[in-house]
């Protein structure tokens, strides 16, 4: 990964490849060219102890593409605010969702200054829909909220996507709040798409343990049913928080583990 010395100070000027990054080690795991040395030795050292993890983050990304495809398709969004964006990988949230509806307008948000160097990669859009990305922070869910309203109109349906974030909020009730804030300002017939990990999977609790160790930003995992309470005064489309895998799986689709990494599902706003 190469960029110009020479260039006006901006986010690449932030980044700093001494310290590893959830952003890029995920990046990592998905099979990403957007990572340093330091990300491999730590997403390396994750995967030692649970060689699963690339399942689950590609389970991750499975499970998202059937979410917007089926709010997309089946159940008419055509607004989307997918907060912890990550880097750009295959068939992010604006291409699945421009794919089943072209006029689909997509929010992305992050902080992590290698995604917003890369921003220019999510804007690309259908000429009947928009795409758009903020920098922001998911502790800050009002500024999310005043700049998510320049493109989407929310007095309309929005469908609110956070896949493997809300454990970068280490308090559970201000992660719950946070995610209340957020839906309390979009209408009824929003919805919210929402996956992470469970804190009963020994191994992953084990390598998240030792990953907090490692200068990264710590994750906190949690147990199913603090999962399933970020879906409370919602209507659960079936079948339900289940295991990513479980959650309306495509035809065809391989054998579902037997062990529960990540628990998933879609709420919607009465």
């Amino acid at each position: 990964m190469t960029h110009d010395s020479s260039a006006p100070a901006g986010p690449w000027s932030k980044i700093d490849t001494s310290v590893p990054h959830s952003a890029r080690i995920w990046n990592y795991w998905l099979g990403g060219k957007d990572n340093y040395p330091v990300d491999h030795q730590v997403g390396d050292a994750f995967r030692e102890f649970f060689p699963g993890i690339e399942e689950l983050a590609r389970g991750s990304r499975a499970f998202l593409g059937r979410a917007v495809r089926h709010l997309a398709g089946e159940a008419g969004v055509r607004q989307f605010l997918d907060i912890g964006t990550g880097l750009p990988t295959v068939d992010n949230t604006h291409q699945i969702a421009q794919r089943v509806a072209p006029e689909a307008r997509i929010v992305y948000v992050d902080n992590d200054p290698l995604v917003l160097a890369h921003a220019r990669a999510l804007l690309t859009s259908t000429p009947q829909g928009v795409t758009d990305y903020i920098d922001a922070d998911l502790h800050d869910p009002d500024a999310i909220l005043r700049e998510a309203a320049t493109t989407l109109d929310l007095t309309r349906p929005v469908a609110l996507t956070l896949m493997q974030v809300s454990g970068h909020i280490a308090d559970y009730d201000e992660a719950r709040s946070i995610m209340s804030r957020l839906m309390e300002a979009l209408p009824s017939g929003s919805f919210l798409a929402f996956n992470d990990s469970v804190d009963t999977h020994k191994a992953n609790a084990e390598a998240t343990r030792r990953y907090n160790e490692s200068g990264a930003a710590p994750y906190f995992l949690r147990s199913p049913e603090q999962l399933a309470g970020f879906f409370e005064g919602l209507e659960l489309l079936e079948p339900g928080v289940v295991p990513l895998a479980e959650w309306r799986p495509d035809p065809g689709a391989a054998a579902i583990p037997s062990e529960v990494i990540a628990l998933g599902g879609v709420g919607r706003k009465p």
